[in-house]
């Protein structure tokens, strides 16, 4: 499979009147088409921004790339004009918002905002415009579309309206989608329908995903590759097998503990993850999850690990064997 994206060291830093925020700490993976990735961690530890980053869209003030490449088929895309990444997102690369409401425009149609990107990236007149926008809303499952594309979004309930930016990300044919937490404000029934929505669109059209969630039950079924992020780090990547089989980093086992299962052989209490993330302006030397950390070693509080290979694709950063002792 091709090589569609990859990311090399990527930092992004927001500079606060409190200091600067240390959102992104160099992070780097690779995504190949057709191949669906997950990025899971909990709030605040620098999923949003990463995928903000690599689309050029963080509000610069206050924030700022400062370190790092993202190359799509071999270009950079911090490297490119502003026109020629307007050429990339949207059309391209498209994207998925966590709270469709407040991404879609509350003075337009439905209707005119997916259609906007088929007039401006594939130069559609106004009524191929329309009748490809009725297939697109069609496609995603919104009822009797050619009577509903003209409604506002707030006659829309909210699968309607996350169905929608998910036609209007469609819209151009991307080869990525990004899926920032598109599920978060819905309720279950309805996550599971988008979710559903999104791989059979996904095989249907071979587009790459990036899925962005706290939630690990959903990447089970969804993605081949788990990045999980902590304090803005890479602490393990792997295979969807091996983060559930055979997690390697206490952050990764502790997140699974906290999950229930209805595989589990006994009938333990979930369990939380005591303490709080680290303050993001104020990083600690060491390993960021050692205040939290049941396996904490000296080491663990000097010295920040580096991301190392322990298995097949698997790399976790960690001073500490969790199978057997110290690495």
């Amino acid at each position: 499979m091709a090589l569609l994206l990859e990311v090399k060291g990527l930092k992004t830093r927001f500079f606060t009147q409190d200091g600067m925020v240390q959102a992104v700490n160099g992070i780097s993976y690779t995504l190949e088409e057709g191949r669906t990735l997950g990025i899971v961690g909990e709030s605040g530890c620098g999923k949003s921004v990463s995928v903000l980053s690599v689309m050029r869209l963080i509000p610069d003030p206050p924030g700022k790339i400062v370190g790092g490449e993202v190359l799509f088929e071999g270009r950079d895309i911090l490297k490119m004009s502003t026109s020629e990444v307007r050429q990339i997102r949207g059309n391209r690369i498209a994207m998925i918002f966590q709270d469709p409401m407040t991404s879609l425009n509350p003075v337009l149609t439905i209707g005119r905002q997916v259609n906007e990107a088929l007039e401006l990236h594939l130069g559609m007149d106004k009524k191929e415009a329309r009748l490809r926008t009725i297939e697109l809303l069609e496609m995603v499952g919104i009822p009797e579309a050619a009577d509903r594309v003209d409604d506002y979004p707030h006659q829309f309930s909210g699968g309607m309206r996350q169905r929608s930016m998910i036609a209007m990300a469609l819209s151009c044919n991307p080869q990525i989608l990004i899926a920032d937490e598109p599920t978060t404000a819905l309720d279950v029934t309805i996550q599971a329908q988008i979710i559903e929505l999104v791989k059979r669109l996904r095989d249907d059209i071979g587009m790459a995903i990036i899925w962005i969630t706290h939630d690990l039950g959903i990447i089970a079924g969804l993605a081949e590759e788990v990045l999980v992020m902590y304090a803005g780090f890479l602490v393990e990547t792997a295979p969807v097998k091996d983060v559930y089989g055979n997690p390697r980093h206490p952050y990764t086992i502790s997140l699974l503990r906290s999950l229930p299962r209805l595989d589990a052989k006994t009938h333990e209490r979930l369990k939380s993850i005591e303490g709080l993330p680290p303050d993001l302006i104020a990083l600690p030397e060491g390993c960021p999850f050692a205040p939290r950390c049941e396996y904490v070693i000296d080491k663990c509080l000097e010295e920040n690990p580096p991301l190392e290979p322990v298995g097949p694709n698997h790399h976790i950063a960690c001073w500490v064997d969790v199978t057997g002792g110290e690495a």
